[in-house]
């Protein structure tokens, strides 16, 4: 697993790692049960702060999408197994709407207003 960030980006470090992260369970690089590399080791990586790994990686643990498990280190989580259908249906939705002539930000105020007439969904511990 390659973990990707931009120095130059104004995101912070934080959450670049954790897209990139995001980015590979997308995709399916990663699967539910794949170790992550260790913060240690992603830190020396990219020369970056033990801490601000660890704070990607907490924040995709409250997203649901890895597991800390100690002694084992990050882990995704199985929740994030149906992820990259998920974003392949986004993928069609985005085509379709394309082909009907609606625009990105048009398209953007539909997803976000079915998004606020949901019930909200608890956080998960």
């Amino acid at each position: 697993m390659l973990i990707r960030i931009d120095a130059n980006s104004s995101r912070p470090l934080f959450e670049q790692v954790a897209a990139s992260v995001r980015s590979d369970i997308l995709t399916g690089s990663v699967v539910p049960g794949d170790r992550l590399p260790s913060a240690r080791e992603v830190s020396e990586t990219l020369d970056i702060n033990l801490h601000t790994v660890l704070h990607a990686y907490q924040q995709l643990r409250e997203e649901g999408l890895v597991d800390l498990r100690r002694g084992r280190g990050a882990v995704v989580a199985a929740s994030a197994a149906p992820l990259a259908e998920l974003a392949k249906d986004v993928a069609d939705l985005v085509a379709r709407a394309g082909a009907l002539g609606v625009s990105t930000e048009t398209l953007a105020a539909i997803v976000t207003s079915a998004v606020s007439d949901r019930p909200r969904m608890e956080k998960r511990p």
